[in-house]
This record gives C-alpha cells, sequence and structure tokens, in this order.
C-alpha cells in the first residue's frame, strides 16, 4: 500500500529510549518531517508484533539494543492536501525502552541519532506530539527505575 493516499491508516511504532536520564532521538531521512528532530520507528510489518517491530526498528535506526518496557500512548498523525484529501494517515503506537547496548548513529530511515538530556527538551524543536510523548515516557521511565 502507498504512504501517500493511502486506502487506511498505516500502523508505526515511535520509542522513546531512556539510558539514565536521557533520551535517543534521529534526524528524519524521509517525509513526513524530514530533516527534522524524532523518535526512532517505523511501519509495523506484518506477523510482527509492535513490542518486535519497536526492537527492529532501533536497531535499524540507531544500531542499538533496547528493552521494550511499555505502551506510552497511541498517536493519530494525519496529514490533509491542499484540497482536503487525506494524503498521510499513519496510526502511531508509542513506547518506551530501556538502552541494552550499543551507540547511536544513523542506521536506514535515520541521517543521525543522538543522546539528549532531559533538561535540553524544552529547546528542541518537536512535533508537540513527540515532545508530549517524551515528557509522558519519562514520567513511567522514573516508576521503572
Amino acid at each position: 500500500m502507498s504512504r501517500y493516499y493511502p486506502s487506511q491508516p498505516l500502523v508505526g511504532v515511535g520509542i522513546v529510549i531512556w539510558k539514565d536520564d536521557q533520551f535517543c532521538l534521529i534526524k528524519r531521512v524521509k517525509a513526513p518531517r524530514k530533516g527534522m528532530l524524532s523518535l526512532p520507528g517505523g511501519a509495523q510489518e506484518l506477523g510482527e508484533t509492535y513490542f518486535e517491530a519497536a526492537k527492529r526498528e532501533i536497531l535499524e535506526e540507531t544500531n542499538m539494543v533496547v528493552k521494550v518496557l511499555g505502551l506510552v500512548d497511541v498517536v493519530d498523525s494525519i496529514t490533509h492536501d491542499d484540497e482536503g484529501k487525506v494524503k498521510l494517515h499513519y496510526t502511531l503506537v508509542d513506547v518506551y525502552a530501556k538502552w541494552i547496548s550499543g551507540e547511536p548513529q544513523g542506521g536506514s530511515d535515520a541521517m543521525d541519532a543522538a543522546w539528549y538530556p532531559y533538561e535540553t527538551l524544552e529547546w528542541l524543536i518537536l512535533w508537540s506530539e513527540t515532545e508530549r510523548i517524551i515528557q509522558e515516557s519519562r514520567a513511567l521511565w522514573q516508576g521503572d527505575t
């Protein structure tokens, strides 16, 4: 199915990886939000759980291994064209994970990957939903540590 003007929503996963009080962001290679900082993630594949998709996408995009800890939230990302038609529609299942190994580096769909201290969140230019998911995942992460 085409990503543009799809016949139904596409399912994707977004992952907030925590290492101490730092989280990982990538710089996107593809639209939507090409060139912007974002959570690592991508499309869920047929027969794959969203936890499995999260682990696979992290490895592909950042070269890191993680332990997925739980669900943060589900976000709808819908983009309309100038005529009001749905151009893009993603249902994003956002999870949070604990860093296990590896150092962040850009991979398949990421120009770059890096750790960011939580206290820098307010200074980063992010989609508002990305910022909200990071904030909510931090509360969950702190409860797990």
